[in-house]
């Protein structure tokens, strides 16, 4: 190759991923290796794969999973899926927001509790640092 294409400089700059996970997702295969420079090696990637790294972008910004993200990178390249597959994955994805949100919810609650029980005064005692030291469930 001459080096046609743009270098993982730009194709970060481009698709909002650094160049350190453009990397990665190649190391794992989630995309495909770019072109590489016949001289001097250097990576060079087209339009095709900067859109890729768009997705994929976008992608992790709605808190989809590498294995999700391979899921639907698959389903996106093929012209002929049935759109219920992306949305099952999407509804699966939904699933989990809430169980997070709900989780996140209920540690605010008891930390909420935690932190009106304690006087925060020059005294030693706390029950945030005694519910800390308890032993678990």
């Amino acid at each position: 190759m001459t080096g046609t294409g743009i270098t993982i400089g730009e194709a970060a700059a481009l698709s909002g991923v650094s160049a350190k996970m453009i990397r990665h997702y190649e190391r794992i295969g989630l995309i495909a290796p770019p072109l590489r420079g016949e001289t001097n090696n250097y990576r060079f990637y087209d339009a095709a794969l900067v859109h890729e790294l768009g997705f994929i972008h976008r992608s992790r910004d709605l808190g989809f999973s590498i294995a999700d993200i391979r899921a639907l990178l698959s389903l996106w390249r093929d012209r002929n899926r049935p759109s219920r597959e992306v949305r099952a994955i999407a509804v699966a994805h939904i699933a989990a927001l809430d169980a997070k949100v709900t989780a996140l919810q209920a540690m605010s609650a008891q930390l909420r509790h935690l932190v009106h029980s304690c006087e925060g005064s020059d005294r030693p005692d706390c029950p945030i640092l005694d519910e800390l030291a308890s032993p678990g469930d």
